[in-house]
């Protein structure tokens, strides 16, 4: 039924620029389908509605949402979204991703080492700036322009240390829009239950429903001061769980989806690069799992990693799916032959759109040439050399490199407007196991061997005539950047610094990084600069012939969202909508992954059976949603998104809003869960002075 329900996702499959249907769409901020929505529920929001949302909803930037639940800075967010952090601020001796934390008092709030929360300000249109510096140019002269016009308004934006300004492409290019956001670094990890019950059902689980989890955490931002941020807009609880049929919301960051992708790009993925994707992500969760079994400890360290590459593999193979489906191909290349049909029944649209489409196809010709070389050692998710201590070594090494040239002629990662955050990474106290490290990089250098084989030049350089794991050893052992003083230092001081530096896990940093620095140069000339100068070519068409009532994909920037709590038909039966904290005990086992933490087993007795616990709607959400609100039409969180069921997964290519649905906490489980498992008090006190609040607005 699995194969079947992702095919009846893609068969439905729409170019993301076609009017939007039923309950469908991602849709920015300043383009929000109030009408629709007036129409289809009899709520209209406002822009005062529109705005209070927008500037109670964060971004965690490195991948993930949430939002401001008090006036004193209190974020909501998953468990999961959270994890890395819990970890990273656990040790072998107490370790919070297993026994969950509770900050007993605000001295007790724990600072994260890396997460940064960011808050949309301001939004505003920058798509003629672009075109003027971008019109009459191709290949490099596009590429180097394009860059070097959206770090200029991004430097010109960076008015404030605490401001981050991004310029965002969407409609393939069709539009650009500058996104303001307050920057904070400062946020302290306040509540995480355990493990087992914020994943409870584990990978089996994953993706699936029913769901019984409570996947939430509380974070809090501080200011400048060191005391807890002041925020005028909340999202406040809502008193009960949303009823079936009920209107609700979704406000957050979706990382990327491909429905405006070209018939040539969605071959692409078909053939190349989802399938290197699965295998690469099925290798690495065995030399993971493998780790895991040595012990206790190299369970723990590895985990949060394990996590994200078995949700991630589930993924890719929901996209393959999809991919694959009967018809899916020939419903895209139909709906792709009627709009160049009608851009050919017009002399001058034709004369100034026509070889988009082909453009796009030699683009893509390219990326399958370069796919290999470019994922191994740059890009893509399968980067060749992995690890925290080289991440940090190439940072390191990139930085000192690209700040000495104009901010327009930099990587994007490394201009102004985006130092701040990388600084915040290389300079994490998170720490480093060198165990770990040293079987991540020695996986990866295998890759490298086997990827470009063992007689390329590069390779060559890196292996010289040992082992891939005896590279490693030799490198993790001998490196002392795991000293994150020396990191700061490095990162510093520049080129003098880097320059006179004989750590080898910069001397590996630097001997890669010409090779890798010219194959991303191919890739961004041949590759994404005319993909993105071509699509917007067949965006203005869209535009002319559609209207520009239509949603972008995905960017992880912001977006509304909207639908029903809904339950779905299923082998000829009804999916409730909701299940119950009666059902968790029911599901228990007291084995992994189906074993109950002692709390909730202690509390169960003082628990309403008939409490909500999880709950799905029709939201149109992708990965990147994790932590978003779930909100009523007064802007009450009814629920935290935290997950999909496994028709979702071929959402990158299309929405079927009969099947597709989104995966939400209840409140009234939030809530529950705070007052009599964890007795957490202080933190109930805080969220129902927020209900207090909003009830007296």
């Amino acid at each position: 039924m699995k194969r079947l329900s992702l095919v009846a996702a893609a068969v439905l499959l729409f170019c993301a620029a076609a009017p939007a249907r039923a309950d469908e769409g991602m849709f920015t901020f300043n383009n929000a389908p109030v009408k629709a929505i007036g129409a289809k529920y009899g709520f209209t929001p406002t822009q005062a509605w529109l705005d209070r949302v927008r500037l109670a909803s964060v971004r965690l930037a490195r991948g993930c949402s949430g939002s401001f639940v008090s006036k004193d800075g209190l974020v909501l967010t998953n468990h999961h979204c959270a994890h890395s952090c819990i970890e990273q601020l656990s040790t072998a001796k107490q370790d919070f991703v297993a026994t969950g934390y509770t900050a007993a008092a605000l001295a007790d709030e724990k600072k994260c080492p890396d997460v940064e929360i960011n808050q949309l300000v301001e939004i505003s249109n920058v798509t003629d700036r672009i075109g003027k510096a971008t019109d009459g140019k191709e290949g490099q002269a596009f590429a180097d322009a394009l860059k070097a016009e959206q770090a200029a308004i991004q430097k010109e934006c960076v008015t404030a240390p605490d401001l981050r300004c991004d310029v965002v492409t969407l409609y393939q290019g069709g539009h650009y829009d500058l996104y303001k956001y307050r920057r904070y670094q400062d946020v302290r990890l306040v509540f995480a239950p355990e493990k087992d019950i914020a994943f409870f059902g584990g990978d089996p689980d994953n993706f699936n429903f029913p769901r019984y989890d409570l996947d939430m955490a509380l974070m809090r931002v501080y200011g400048t001061d060191g005391k807890p941020l002041k925020v005028d807009t909340i999202l406040p609880f809502a008193k009960a769980s949303p009823a079936d049929g009920e209107l609700t919301f979704t406000s957050g960051h979706p990382g990327s989806t491909s429905r405006g992708e070209t018939v040539a790009q969605l071959q692409a993925d078909y053939e190349l690069t989802t399938p290197s994707m699965m295998t690469y992500y099925s290798e690495l969760r065995g030399m993971l799992a493998e780790f895991g079994r040595r012990g206790a400890e190299q369970t723990r360290i590895s985990e949060t990693l394990l996590f994200g590459v078995e949700n991630s593999l589930k993924v890719f193979k929901g996209h393959f799916q999809a991919l694959g489906a009967e018809g899916m191909l020939a419903q895209k290349a139909k709906a792709e032959a009627d709009l160049r049909a009608k851009v050919d029944a017009d002399p001058s649209l034709k004369q100034e759109v026509g070889g988009a489409w082909d453009g796009i196809a030699k683009a893509v010709g390219v990326e399958r040439s370069l796919w290999t070389r470019y994922a191994t050692i740059e890009g893509g998710r399968t980067s060749g050399l992995s690890g925290d201590l080289f991440s940090d070594a190439r940072a390191i090494v990139r930085a000192a490199d690209e700040r000495g040239k104009p901010n327009g002629e930099r990587l994007r990662e490394y201009t102004d407007a985006n130092l701040p955050f990388m600084a915040q990474r290389v300079t994490s106290t998170a720490p480093i196991y060198p165990q770990f490290e040293t079987e991540r990089l020695a996986f990866s250098l295998t890759k490298l061997r086997e990827y470009l084989s063992p007689d390329d030049p590069l390779v060559k350089q890196v292996l010289g005539k040992d082992s891939p794991a005896a590279v490693a050893e030799r490198l993790v052992k001998g490196t002392k950047l795991a000293d994150p003083k020396l990191r700061k230092q490095l990162f510093e001081g520049g080129k003098a610094a880097v320059d006179a530096s004989n750590d080898p896990m910069i001397q590996l940093a630097k001997l890669v990084d010409p090779e890798a620095r010219a194959v991303r140069k191919r890739w961004e000339n041949d590759v994404d600069g005319p993909i993105r100068r071509y699509g917007a070519q067949i965006a203005r068409a869209h535009f002319k012939i559609e209207g520009d009532t239509t949603y972008p994909d995905a960017t992880f920037t912001l977006r509304l969202s909207y639908g029903a709590v809904s339950g779905w038909a299923e082998n000829g039966k009804q999916v409730p909508s909701h299940t119950l904290i009666g059902g968790l005990y029911e599901r228990a086992t007291g084995s992994d992954p189906f074993r109950l933490p002692k709390s909730w087993a202690d509390a169960k007795a003082s628990l309403d059976p008939q409490t909500p616990m999880n709950f799905v709607t029709t939201n149109d959400i992708v990965g990147g949603n994790s932590g978003s609100p779930i909100l009523n039409k007064n802007a009450e969180l009814v629920g935290l998104a935290f997950d999909g069921n496994i028709h979702s997964l071929g959402g990158d290519y299309g929405f079927d809003p009969a099947l597709n649905r989104c995966v939400g906490v209840d409140v009234m489980a939030i809530k529950t869960a705070l007052a009599k498992v964890y007795k957490a008090d202080r933190i109930v006190r805080e969220l129902e002075t927020a209900e207090t609040r909003a009830d007296a607005r």
